[in-house]
This record gives C-alpha cells, structure tokens and sequence, in this order.
C-alpha cells in the first residue's frame, strides 16, 4: 500500500495474522473506519504503526514495526509472544479473551466430559463389535469435577459443570472463587484438588510454574477410571506418565486437543492409543468478528487512556 498524506493523519493497525488477514482487515474498517488498516510489513519511513494484531508471527515481524505502542494478541495463550526477544519489553501485550473463545471451549469440553460420563464412548466401541452391553450409569451430582484454571476459560468452563450438577472443584495460583465450585489455591493444594476427581479438565496458561504439572503424581491421585481432558498446551502435560496410567487402566480414557508438536507428528503413539481422543486444536478456535469487536474495543480504550483488560503480566507469563 502507497503511504499517502491522509493515511499519515490516520492511526494505522497491522495484521500480522498468517490466517485471512484481509478478511480480519475489513472487520476492522468497519469498526475503526478513522484508522488506516494494513496488512502488508510496514517499512521504514512510511510513519508510526501503533497497532499490531498477531497470532504467531515469524521472528523478527514485530521487532520491525516502526513506532510500535500495542500488541494484540489473537490468542489467549500468549507465550510464544514472551520467548526471547520477539516482543520488547517497554510494550504493552493483551490477550484475547472474548465471548466467542469461552463458549467455545465450553462446549467443546461439555461435549467431550459429557460423552464420558454417559458412556457413549464405551458404546461406540460395542458398536462396532455388535455388542447390547448396557453400562451401570451415574448422574452428574455422582461425579467429581476439577478443573486447573480459573481465569477466563477455566472459569466460563467451571461454571457450566456447576450448573449441570457435577461436584465442582477449582485449582488455580490465585484460588479465584467461583459460585457453586469449591476453590484451591496454589501448588501446595493442588494433589487436594484433584484427589478422587472422576473429570480432570486442564485449562490454565502455559507458564514456567504450569509445565509438566499433569504428572504420574497429579494422574494417580484420580479416581480409578477417570477422564482426563486437555484444551490447554501439550507442554502441560508428562506424554509418557498420561500413557502409562491409560495403559494400566487407572484412567479409562484422555481428550486432547492440544500437543507439544502441532500438527501432531504421525508417528506419535497418541494417534493410535485406543483411549486417546484426538482433535487438532480446534476446541476455542478464534471467531475473527468476535475478536476483531474486542479489540477494536481495546484500541479505543488505549487511545481513551483507560485500563486494559487482560493485560498480560509477565512477571507471570500471562
């Protein structure tokens, strides 16, 4: 794009996006009309670039932006954009967190704890084997839920289990409080939280705390039989500890949405593991209109020198 005099008069926003950045570009026209909207790298000399969206750029693409003010992340987890170097420590980062990425992972969580708890795995299976076998069945009320994480997600997640009726135990570093779901706090309650657990869901952020925290230790406190369900990051989890409890049968099965190499790579035992569900990352994919109506918002509440919400803090790594 030629940089003219009327765009100079316009605060321009850069989609680094590797997805449709067009697309994202026209939603944000339509809601910043008085910005100049962009979607190739800027250059040098074509004028301050306070705006950049991303979602997992390559290196170097944001370090380039001249006059850079505001990161705005497509994503929730944001721990890509804090690896070293790759954003400068003067600028500001918000995650992503909107409607449309809570409900989301809720549904895809209630479907998959749901499929479990009613056993329409297990059916599947006699199915196909030709088999009438009915399950002893239980009710949401007889089953114990905990859910790692309690912020935006994990909190929307744990409110659902609520309001089914499930036995809701939270975990998180800050022990937020949720209505109706009894609250731990910190590493020191965390085998507290999980012990005896039917469900166990991993919603929290990728940090240097939260890595392998899913381990033989966490998975053999459950109940014999649980399920466990990940929609958070594959480094969260110990592959070969979550292998090893499916194989001995102390869990029945595991939902993973999320790996430590992604796509998962063909030859990793986790696709053929007759007890492993897998899906490719798709449990909170990003709805550009909804994104693109949240930040859009936040750039207005920059510009009006108000607080930002989810504002990451790095002292934390989220």
């Amino acid at each position: 794009m030629r940089f003219t005099h009327h765009a100079a008069l316009m605060k321009r926003i850069f989609i680094a996006s590797r997805g449709n950045p067009e697309h994202m570009a026209c939603l944000f026209r339509e809601e910043l009309p008085n910005h100049d909207v962009i979607t190739e790298q800027p250059k040098k000399g074509e004028g301050p670039v306070p705006y950049i969206v991303v979602g997992r750029p390559l290196p170097g693409v944001i370090a380039a932006v001249p006059g850079l003010e505001l990161v705005l992340s497509l994503n929730a987890g944001i721990e890509h954009l804090l690896a070293s170097g790759e954003v400068p420590d003067h600028l500001p980062i918000v995650r992503l967190v909107d409607d449309g990425l809570a409900e989301g992972m809720s549904e895809w969580v209630l479907a998959q704890a749901l499929s479990w708890h009613r056993n329409l795995t297990v059916y599947q299976g006699l199915q196909a084997r030709g088999e009438w076998a009915p399950q002893p069945e239980k009710l949401a009320r007889e089953r114990r839920v905990t859910i790692l994480g309690a912020g935006a997600l994990g909190g929307a997640v744990t409110q659902h289990f609520v309001n089914f009726g499930f036995k809701t135990r939270s975990w998180s570093r800050s022990g937020r409080l949720i209505e109706g779901a009894q609250s731990f706090a910190g590493r020191e309650q965390l085998l507290d939280a999980v012990d005896g657990a039917d469900i166990l869901v991993n919603l929290l952020p990728m940090t240097l705390e939260t890595a392998d925290v899913v381990d033989a230790t966490v998975l053999r406190r459950l109940a014999r039989g649980a399920f466990f369900i990940n929609g958070a990051r594959g480094g969260h989890v110990v592959d070969a500890d979550l292998i090893a409890a499916l194989d001995d049968g102390h869990l029945s099965y595991a939902a993973l949405d999320v790996f430590r190499i992604e796509p998962l790579p063909a030859a990793d035992p986790l696709w053929k593991h007759p007890k492993v569900l897998v899906s490719p990352h798709v449990a909170a994919p990003t709805h550009a209109h909804a994104a693109v109506l949240e930040m859009a918002e936040n750039i207005r509440r920059f510009e009006r020198g108000e607080k930002l919400p989810h504002l990451v803090d790095r002292s934390l790594g989220y």
